[in-house]
């Protein structure tokens, strides 16, 4: 018998270990398990080297649960261990055997988990006592029994077992109950153990029989030894990616496509990436990578090694390279980190290349599926975007796919404007800009649909990437003005009347909640629309990436400024204004020939105190100035209610500006009622 202390620093070391060592409680039992399957593979090393001349057996491990007895055994027929090795290995903290195993078998050994010599430590986190009963595989061993109830003292006792192995024994505590629910065991070695190398059985199979579930005499092993990633991809299957991501995932839809993983050098890396197919950008999921190390998953939180555009994926990476902490729950940066980080990315850009180059129909088919992933990893890598642009597709209206180059081939000619900078013409909804759409394309213009989450962004990235190269949507001003071929016609219209038939329509222009619209005419030919409405590129793209960029919240904030524009080669436009200028001319008349005399008058006073400050003028030259602008305004003021009235009685203005915004998804509430009461009337 053997009594002493656990070699260790501080007596306060297991309350450490109970609260702050592992970042989740649960983690102990991926650490139990996963020692007993690097004992198991010690063992199995020593036999190829016939070091270990025995019967290797059945190397299945254990969990059994005691809910009576309240306690949760963990067996294997591994390595083992006699009185010296405990010593060594248990009561010295941080000492791993994981380590000093790997040193002398490093050429051969089967993979070895541990690396920490803490592992067996977290038990304590659960339990009021921990036993350990151990035999060690060499001939003639003494079993031994090592108890510790969660201080620094230890018992060692010879024992009696018959086989070689361990049994980690726990006494659950009172406040850990839960993990004496086989359920919640199950879900455990479900999370952590599900591939590791050496089966792990848990219970006995159940079937149904005489009205409920029952034992069979077979072992439930809750684990894949063989995982697909482990295996060579010449020896896989097409249907076993697919059964795989979908045990992975359960869903009905297959994947796009998979990334098999498989380096030795510089680093050791396997795994398997699954492009999922997403509908919609709400079917976006992270974390659905999963890290394991030679087999034990670590965790879902992949950031670090995997670059951020591709935490869209699915699948598994393995890696015994990668460093972790003492929890395996957080990643660390280092060199090897970074080397594996750039593998992935150059590994996912030449599969799809390969895919675009093998197969373009194929991979145009899945392109509406694949552009978040490579529009994300062409915004956020530049590396990325240097490989990805060559297979990076444009779509247009038309369901036309276009790489980059190729597009620039097919609208040079003719959206070139009279500036040399080319003009890709976009929209972000069919069917909302569906009559813009169609006005670029009586031109002969090509226009993209650029209705991606990120095309926002991308469309500023393509602008800095691409030489003399604006993107313009087809909503965002006249066609003409869009892509300028030569200096804008003008409109044959007087200042008075452009003045006049604006301020007409402006005084029956709805009112819209944060949004303002200012009025202007233009010369769009007499096949145009006699009403459009645009917005400035500039101020719809300052609010939209507004969502994208944090501190630019006000943008969002303030009011749409949209056009509306008249266009006053249209039969609708040159009638409303030759019938105005007709019913207005009496009234208005005296109102202009006053108005001349007053801006006349104005002038000559401007033109008194031009070289005078304003401190130094006299009072009767300050009042002069002040009535005459007071008597503009009143005339100006007569001028507008004379226009507002004739407007308002001619149903014909009000028709076309709620056109105008029910065309754009802007005409609701009362201001849509008044535009069917009135259609209605116009048909009678």
């Amino acid at each position: 018998m053997q009594k002493g202390n656990i070699g260790i620093t501080t007596e306060n070391i297991f309350p450490v270990i109970k609260k702050f060592l592992y970042s989740d409680h649960e983690i102990f039992l991926r650490e139990v398990v996963a020692n007993a399957v690097d004992a198991t593979q010690k063992l199995k090393t020593l036999s190829a080297k016939g070091e270990f001349k025995g019967e290797l057996g059945d190397l299945t491990v254990r969990v059994k649960l005691d809910k009576e007895a309240g306690t949760l055994t963990f067996s294997d027929r591994g390595i083992g261990m006699d009185a010296e090795e405990i010593d060594k290995y248990i009561n010295q903290i941080a000492f791993s055997g994981a380590t000093e195993f790997l040193d002398k078998y490093k050429d051969d050994a089967n993979a070895i988990i541990g690396h920490f010599g803490l592992g067996f430590y977290s038990t304590f986190m659960v339990s009021k006592q921990v036993e350990i009963v151990t035999r060690s595989y060499k001939e003639g061993a003494q079993a031994v029994r090592w108890t510790c109830d969660g201080t620094p003292s230890y018992e060692i006792l010879e024992t009696e077992k018959e086989e070689r192995g361990t049994d980690i024994i726990l006494h659950i505590d009172d406040d850990c109950k839960q993990f004496l629910e086989k359920g919640e065991i199950l879900r455990l070695l479900g999370k952590y153990c599900r591939f590791l190398p050496i089966p792990i059985a848990c219970g006995k199979k159940t079937e149904w029989k005489d009205g409920k579930q029952v034992d069979t005499e077979e072992d439930n092993i809750v684990n894949v030894v063989d995982p697909l990633w482990m295996k060579q991809p010449t020896s896989l299957k097409e249907e076993e990616y697919k059964k795989f991501y979908h045990n992975l995932y359960p869903t009905n839809d297959d994947p796009l496509f998979w990334i098999h993983l498989n380096v030795d050098f510089p680093f050791h890396l396997t795994g398997v990436l699954y492009f999922p197919k997403i509908k919609s950008n709400l079917d976006v999921r992270r974390n659905q990578i999963q890290l394991y190390c030679n087999q034990v998953y670590v965790t879902d939180q992949v950031e670090n090694i995997v670059p951020d555009f591709l935490t869209l994926l699915h699948g598994v990476i393995d890696s015994p390279d990668i460093p972790l902490n003492v929890s395996r729950s957080y990643l660390q940066s280092d060199a090897n980190v970074k080397k594996i980080s750039s593998y992935i990315t150059k590994k996912v850009s030449d599969r799809l290349n390969q895919i675009f180059k093998h197969d373009r129909k194929d991979f145009e088919e899945k392109w509406d599926n694949l552009k978040l992933f490579i529009h994300y990893g062409m915004l956020a890598e530049t590396d990325f975007y240097d490989r990805a642009k060559d297979f990076a597709l444009l779509k247009d209206t038309e369901g036309k796919y276009f790489t980059y180059e190729e597009y620039k081939q097919l609208i040079t000619e003719n959206q070139t404007d009279k500036n040399g900078q080319l003009i890709y013409l976009y929209a972000t909804n069919l069917e909302e800009q569906y009559s813009y759409i169609e006005t670029a394309r009586n031109k002969g213009y090509s226009v993209l649909l650029m209705d991606g989450q990120l095309d926002t962004p991308l469309v500023q990235m393509l602008e800095q990437k691409f030489e003399k190269s604006s993107f313009l949507r087809v909503d965002g001003n006249t066609i003409n003005k869009l892509i300028q071929k030569e200096d804008a016609e003008t409109t044959k219209l007087s200042a008075d009347e452009k003045e006049n038939i604006c301020e007409a329509f402006s005084a029956v222009l709805p009112k819209i909640e944060k949004t303002e619209i200012q009025i202007t005419t233009e010369a769009m030919g007499e096949d145009a629309s006699p009403v459009v409405i645009t917005q400035s590129e500039y101020m719809r793209r300052m609010k939209e990436s507004a969502r994208f960029q944090p501190g630019m919240s006000f943008a969002e904030d303030m009011p749409n400024m949209l056009n509306l524009v008249l266009n006053t080669d249209h039969e609708l436009i040159k009638n409303v204004l030759s019938n105005m200028a007709e019913q207005t001319k009496a009234e208005l008349e005296p109102i202009a020939n006053e108005l001349k005399g007053l801006e006349a008058r104005k002038a000559i006073l401007e033109q008194q105190t031009k070289d005078v400050k304003p401190e130094e003028q006299t009072e009767e030259q300050k009042n002069d100035k002040k009535t005459c602008n007071e008597e503009i305004s009143t005339q100006h003021d007569k001028k507008v209610n004379i226009l507002k009235t004739y407007a308002e009685m001619n149903p014909v203005i009000s028709q076309l500006i709620d056109l105008a915004l029910l065309q754009n998804g802007l005409l609701k509430g009362e201001a849509l009622s008044k535009f069917l009461k009135r259609s209605l009337e116009l048909i009678k």
